[in-house]
């Protein structure tokens, strides 16, 4: 496992990405991980059965779809969904930046 001991600028990395999807791992936590994602298209419907997945929100607002409501994360705003819940995020408004906190196992089933 790789071990950051470094200033990681999330900010300065988002903006070298305008287009699509961007999604990289930015640093471990015990065993857990902090993704960077920017993005300018919906992602998949897709669900994990074996981890939560925390989203907050860095820049835009971001769309979590959930089967029943969609959740509107402004910049500062953190949502968790739960493990084995069916969803898909799209940027609202062409673009958003965001921070996931995932198990670094987790699995990813497409709908």
């Amino acid at each position: 496992m790789e071990h950051f001991s470094h200033i990681t600028d999330a900010i300065q990395m988002a903006s070298e990405h305008q287009n699509g999807y961007f999604n990289t791992l930015l640093n471990t936590v015990n065993d857990h991980v902090v993704r960077l994602s920017v993005m300018t298209e919906p992602f998949y419907w897709h669900f994990h059965p074996n981890s939560d997945e925390v989203f907050l929100t860095l820049e835009g607002i971001l769309l979590i779809e959930l089967e029943s409501e969609t959740i509107e994360l402004s910049p500062g705003q953190l949502f968790t969904v739960q493990r084995n819940i069916p969803h898909r995020t799209a940027p609202k408004n062409g673009r958003s930046v965001n921070l996931t906190f995932e198990h670094q196992h987790m699995e990813t089933v497409r709908m």
